[in-house]
């Protein structure tokens, strides 16, 4: 693996492949929860005993069953900058909680960058798995498939009546928080959103913004996720989920067209207006750029802009971040310098996609 590929290439590649129901669902993520028995949790351990978490993880690493599923490569946390853990942050390939608190931290990532493997994070072992589109079930066989490899050489921490322990008891049981990110502008523009939002709450689901809980949905991206992880199985969590993401795709599809029904001409001044201004602007905020290319995003899926590719898009959305842009620029860089990098970015990457 090209290790400074990671940082310096916004678009991940499994990101490059165009998944099913991609015009409305951006991305899947499993992510499974796992803990080493007769071990504190990372906040209560201590330095010798995360290490020893680390050791054990380290060595699943060459385990040749692993290497069948894929290459990875090991990143040690405090042998980061912290530019570079921001860009992970921003990538989704580790949590904001494993680059600013933990010891011994690390995180094993796959060659395309569809597997994360986080340690000592809020638990000891964080397996993500990353599909693009909408491939819930998919991503489920792939973290299973992990799981068991590192299940049959770590001895996880295991109840028969509670199923896995973990740090967090809102994860016990299955462990597992099932994701998919989706692109709901048509249901925010048709004041639909506040209905839905009630709806998915009811059905044991939660919303939460571009990174997971207690982030803002900035740009209409929305996460859909599993609540409930005790209780029930991992393949009813995953079907429970994968039927409501089902009906929210086709409620955003139809109010898609009823945007282009009834108000066409409004909606094709609003992308042409936001395309105009992503292509000439000097400065630009991350939270106008979010929205901005939500517009264009929004004309591209519904016919009315033909000159924007949809991964252009999706590197603009990592591209744009505050830890991706000082990378890209190779120094820290002041919020004004920022916003007129960004500016600067989007130019050059609308005009000539």
């Amino acid at each position: 693996m090209d290790r400074s590929k990671i940082f310096e290439q916004a678009l991940s590649d499994w990101m490059k492949g165009k998944g099913p129901e991609s015009d409305v669902v951006i991305s899947t993520r499993i992510r499974l929860a796992r803990n080493v028995r007769n071990h504190p949790f990372p906040m209560l351990a201590t330095n010798k005993q995360s290490k020893d978490v680390l050791d054990q993880v380290v060595k699943v690493l060459h385990n040749d069953e692993l290497k069948t599923v894929s290459g990875f490569d090991l990143f040690i946390l405090d042998q980061l900058s912290e530019l570079q853990k921001r860009v992970l942050v921003e990538k989704h390939l580790i949590s904001p909680n494993l680059a600013n608190e933990s010891r011994n931290g690390a995180v094993m990532i796959n060659d395309n960058e569809s597997v994360s493997i986080m340690v000592n994070e809020e638990d000891h072992l964080r397996i993500q798995c990353l599909c693009p589109g909408f491939q819930i079930r998919e991503a489920w066989d792939l973290a299973n498939q992990i799981d068991d490899i590192f299940e049959s050489q770590v001895d996880y921490a295991f109840e028969e009546k509670h199923g896995f322990l973990t740090s967090c008891p809102t994860n016990v049981g299955t462990g597992i928080r099932a994701s998919v990110m989706m692109h709901l502008p048509a249901l925010v523009l048709t004041q639909q959103m506040n209905r839905i939002l009630q709806a998915i709450n009811q059905v044991g689901l939660a919303v939460r913004g571009l990174y997971g809980e207690g982030s803002e949905a900035i740009g209409n991206m929305f996460q859909v996720s599993n609540q409930i992880t005790l209780g029930q199985s991992e393949e009813e969590i995953i079907d429970n989920l994968h039927g409501v993401a089902k009906q929210i795709i086709e409620h955003e599809r139809a109010a898609r067209q009823k945007l282009l029904g009834e108000s066409k001409m409004r909606v094709a001044d609003r992308v042409n207006r936001s395309y105009g201004i992503l292509s000439h602007a000097s400065i630009m905020d991350s939270k106008e750029a979010a929205q901005r290319l939500s517009d264009v995003r929004l004309g591209v899926d519904l016919g009315l802009l033909h000159n924007v590719s949809p991964h252009v898009l999706n590197e603009l959305m990592v591209m744009t971040q505050p830890g991706f842009l000082q990378q890209y620029a190779g120094s820290i860089l002041s919020a004004d310098d920022r916003d007129i990098r960004r500016a600067e970015l989007i130019r050059d990457k609308i005009t000539s996609s």
